[in-house]
């Protein structure tokens, strides 16, 4: 295919968010859609999460992922959306103008809007700072899942894993059916950092020990990983002397933290947050820059996909809008802020555009440490929009919240704040 040189929306991404993106934007009036991928298929990371546990909101059916990635291929191209594979963004500007290299060379295409999908990468082994040598063996938990589902590669025999997020805990199942031995999973934190139905079906139905306030102190071997050693770490993070215990292993898997990827993001100008590492946006899921849109993990890090689609059909749709002069016009002084308080650690959007509010903003955010017997509210004007309890808040699950378009128009100057209290662990 051809490109043409300009198009009312370029989605840049074509995992799960981007396609929703793109099909809702092409659902809500702009003609031209086109997503970029820089993979020679699309799907993203769905391609190899080949386990089940996908779809269950959007579709109110369990799917594997690339069962869920392919329903939403179908209704993206189904919407009309164009597809370029095998090309690499290289700068968005803040003219919207997307440059990019693929098969047919470079190109310069102009867009009315421009959504931001490039998802999120795991952070390297190089992060860390383990002492040792750099032995082949160490790997990223999603490299090791696309070696095992995709490449028909099993990585080692006897694994330790370091990180207990979501993919590092499917990965501890995913070895031991490959017929590995998982001796245990070990986390920095006092807590899991992932969703509770993956601690039972991964670790505690294959009897896989989760060491809590553990780290790796030390990786054994040259050419290849012989031992590692983990150690207890106190409330300071630090390990603590004289706890050390050697497990002998040939592999190390890494599950410690995705980083949403916004290299384009920066060079646009986007501002970006310091603490979801992705893009600062309003209620209609615009960043800094205008016209410019973000969704998805490259937003900020989410635990289900069905999440993922909600926030992306969003975005396609107020990109739509944008494109076609169709969005509402606001006043400067109408933008008032959105404060994170209590256990709170952020809250996505981080602010509001009080003239151009729809009928109902969702609010999507996380607790920074797990808190038992929680109430969260939502305050704004001096007054309490909502307020709920809930037994347990973790951080490895996000929560959302809908509040209505009249409640909201009440924040005044100070904006609206969501907090969450209750009982520390």
């Amino acid at each position: 295919m051809r490109p043409k040189s300009r198009y009312d929306v370029i989605v840049i991404g074509g995992g799960p968010a981007g396609l929703a993106a793109a099909a809702s934007a092409q659902g809500h009036g702009a003609n031209d859609v086109l997503v970029i991928e820089r993979a020679e298929r699309l799907g993203g990371i769905l391609n190899q999460c080949i386990h089940n546990g996908f779809g269950l909101i959007t579709y109110g059916e369990e799917l594997t992922g690339p069962e869920y990635a392919h329903r939403a291929e179908l209704a993206a191209r189904e919407a009309g959306v164009e597809v370029l594979l095998d090309t690499m963004v290289l700068s968005v500007g803040k003219d919207r103008t997307v440059t990019c290299v693929g098969p047919g060379g470079l190109l310069a295409l102009s867009a009315g809007a421009v959504v931001l999908a490039m998802g999120c990468r795991e952070r390297p082994a190089g992060a860390l700072a383990i002492p040792g040598f750099r032995p082949a063996g160490v790997y990223t938990a999603g490299c090791a899942q696309r070696l095992v589902n995709m490449d028909g590669l099993l990585p080692g025999r006897e694994v330790v894993i370091l990180g207990s997020g979501d993919i590092g805990l499917i990965m501890a199942r995913r070895m031991t059916l490959e017929g590995a031995h998982v001796a245990c999973v070990a986390e920095l934190m006092p807590y899991s950092g992932g969703l509770k139905r993956n601690i039972v079906q991964c670790l505690d139905d294959f009897g896989i020990p989760l060491l809590l306030s553990h780290t790796v102190t030390r990786i054994e071997g040259r050419r290849r990983v012989e031992a590692v050693w983990l150690s207890e770490v106190g409330t300071d993070g630090r390990p603590v002397p004289g706890t050390e215990v050697r497990y002998p292993c040939d592999t190390l898997l890494l599950s410690v933290g995705l980083l949403p990827e916004n290299e384009l993001s920066r060079e646009a100008g986007v501002t970006l947050s310091s603490v979801t590492r992705g893009p600062e946006v309003s209620q209609s899921l615009e960043t800094s820059v205008s016209g410019v849109f973000a969704c998805g993990n490259v937003l900020h890090v989410h635990d289900l996909v069905d999440y993922v689609t909600q926030e992306a059909e969003a975005a396609g749709a107020s990109a739509a809008q944008f494109a076609t002069g169709r969005e509402k016009a606001f006043s400067s002084s109408g933008i008032v802020p959105v404060t994170p308080a209590g256990a709170v650690r952020y809250v996505v959007p981080q602010r509001l555009e009080l003239g151009a509010l729809p009928q109902a903003v969702t609010f999507r955010f996380r607790v920074g440490a797990p808190v038992d017997v929680a109430t969260v509210s939502v305050e704004a004007g001096g007054r309490t929009l909502l307020r709920r309890r809930r037994p347990i808040m973790v951080p490895g699950q996000m929560e959302q919240l809908t509040i209505g378009r009249e409640d909201l128009l009440a924040a005044g100057e100070d904006g609206v704040t969501i907090k969450v209290e209750g009982d520390g662990r």
